[in-house]
């Protein structure tokens, strides 16, 4: 299915100016965005919709991306099936709305 307009928005706003998008991982896996802040990296993964599957999908990917600072996007009213997500693939890091305006930490 091809990706959505607002979906690629998201990736470039998270990417920045200099970070890379659609950032390959072991067995043929992509990450959506991957940006160099100060000494450590940051990956980013977007998953506006989902289920539980596509949440534990995205962390996964955020987990085999070795960057230390991982950050989770969805919609607010998915931040807890995230958050929930995250825990269960053993994921430290972060779930933040699409706007950026609320966070859950996961450790």
């Amino acid at each position: 299915m091809p990706e959505k307009a607002s979906h690629k928005r998201a990736k470039r706003k998270a990417a920045g100016k200099r970070g890379q998008t659609e950032v390959p991982l072991p067995r043929g896996r992509r990450l959506d965005a991957k940006k160099k802040v100060g000494r450590a990296f940051r990956a980013e993964e977007i998953q506006p919709i989902g289920s539980g599957k596509a949440f534990l999908d995205a962390a996964r990917r955020l987990r085999d991306s070795r960057s230390k600072i991982k950050i989770l996007r969805t919609r607010q009213e998915n931040m807890d099936k995230a958050e929930e997500a995250m825990r269960k693939a053993r994921v430290r890091g972060q779930v933040q709305n699409m706007s950026g305006t609320r966070r859950k930490n996961v450790k």
